[in-house]
């Protein structure tokens, strides 16, 4: 069983680490590197917490995830789950672990097929506006903000629950990673930056709410 690992205050000595997902197929889940630090180093400054200011790579399929509470995935094109990866996936996420899936343009037929790997039995719900993670430390009325835009599409927000618990969450054309990058790599205005920040440290704060 894992055991899920409370974001601390800075005074405390523990901190916890946070993973970016590698996945098979040829996607490129090593885009945006410079999202997850910034993120994390928005999640310390402005909820207090304490995460390891590096993240860590880890495997779908690898032990290794049991070893962090959350795990980002993201990217543009195809993803493979191997049948080992998929009990693995479920064996975490069943056991207290959460993943975060950020379309970042292209990865959406791919990401639903494969989740039917891992939870056949399960279907993505989407998450209304009123949802909790969208009125955490920052108050998102009209859900999902939209960061980039691709297809004229709104933003969404789906989730994979285990009874009441979030255990999924797939934010779909809202590019919420695009907007933790570094300011100069899309040149988004500082609100759009900020919407984003804030809409991930919601996250963050609710996955070790929970």
């Amino acid at each position: 069983m894992l055991l899920m690992v409370p974001v601390v205050s800075p005074a405390q000595n523990t901190s916890v680490k946070i993973a970016l997902a590698k996945y098979g197929g040829g996607g490129d889940w090593y885009s945006n590197p410079t999202s997850l630090p910034n993120l994390i180093r928005f999640c310390n400054s402005e909820l207090r917490s304490n995460i390891h200011p590096e993240p860590a790579t880890v495997e779908v399929g690898s032990q290794e995830i049991f070893n962090y509470p959350f795990v980002h995935m993201t990217g543009h094109g195809n993803v493979v789950f191997s049948s080992s990866d998929a009990r693995n996936l479920r064996l975490y996420l069943e056991s207290g672990g959460f993943l975060h899936i950020d379309d970042n343009y292209g990865i959406d037929a791919f990401i639903r097929r494969e989740m039917k790997k891992v939870f056949p039995e399960r279907d993505f719900v989407e998450l209304p506006n009123n949802f909790p993670i969208f009125s955490q430390k920052y108050n998102f009325p009209d859900g999902l903000p939209k960061i980039h835009e691709h297809d004229n599409k709104p933003p969404q927000a789906f989730g994979l629950f285990i009874d009441d618990r979030l255990v999924c969450l797939y934010t779909y054309e809202a590019d919420l990673g695009d907007g933790w990058e570094d300011a100069e790599v899309h040149n988004d205005p500082e609100e759009v930056r900020q919407k984003a920040l804030q809409m991930g440290a919601n996250i963050i704060s609710y996955v070790f709410g929970q």
